[in-house]
């Protein structure tokens, strides 16, 4: 909608510039336009975002052609079509973007096909909220990471580990779902580590070092390595991420 009043905005300004009489009248035409469309924009941003989570079934366009009728819009399934096109031309058709959040719930779904111990459902719920936690504490866990990644390297590898530890989401993603699971179930955080291993290729040392350093700053004391020993090993070795990521 930003977008749409910039461009209406754009194709007054030469309206007013030639005749300052018609600066009333165009303005009023232009909020006119810009209001009667907002609702089937509005909906149609809904529409798409339900497409893109594989919900098209549900959000058809008779129900929304419904659901504009209840409301006094009488449009048609032309009418729906431009206005899908017109917000991905927009958009410059990039609404697809990866986030955080895709990679745990792509994840999920396939440790749920797997035959995962920990119920996926329940994992979900939990790594909702962690994903809020590393993002208020972003900088404290990363910091936390990367000073365990960058022993005895030069300047130059430094930098490219931490872009490249930054810039992973796959890495974010498992760290994300083993704490989830830890805190979930202690019990079997060790299977749900594995799994993970074996869908992404990350190795289990990089994954318990990034579900150890979500834990120690969110939840503090009950950390995985405190709680299973023989898993110690795995949270003191160099975070190798980057390097062991097969995605």
């Amino acid at each position: 909608m930003v977008k749409q009043a910039e461009s209406i905005c754009s194709q007054a300004a030469p309206v007013v510039r030639g005749s300052e009489k018609a600066e009333p009248w165009s303005w009023r035409a232009q909020k006119e336009q810009l209001c009667n469309t907002f609702v089937l924009r509005l909906v149609s941003c809904v529409q798409l975002a339900s497409k893109l989570s594989f919900h098209y079934k549900i959000v058809s366009n008779v129900t929304v052609l419904n659901f504009l009728q209840a409301l006094g819009y009488l449009y048609t399934k032309e009418e729906l079509l431009e206005s899908e096109l017109a917000i991905l031309k927009s958009l410059n058709f990039q609404i697809n973007l990866p986030t955080p959040l895709a990679y745990v719930e792509m994840l999920l779904e396939v440790l749920g096909y797997n035959g995962c111990l920990v119920s996926a459902k329940q994992l979900h719920g939990t790594c909702l909220t962690l994903l809020d936690l590393v993002y208020l504490l972003h900088e404290p866990i990363y910091e936390s990471l990367l000073r365990a990644s960058i022993e005895n390297s030069t300047p130059m590898e430094q930098r490219g580990k931490c872009l490249s530890v930054k810039e992973d989401f796959m890495l974010l993603a498992v760290g994300i779902i083993a704490a989830s699971a830890f805190i979930q179930n202690q019990e079997w955080w060790g299977q749900v580590v594995e799994y993970l291993h074996s869908i992404t290729g990350i190795a289990t040392e990089s994954i318990a070092e990034f579900s150890y350093a979500i834990l120690t700053h969110s939840v503090g004391a009950s950390t995985p390595v405190r709680q299973q020993p023989g898993l110690h090993h795995l949270a003191v070795r160099p975070l190798r991420a980057a390097a062991t990521c097969n995605m």
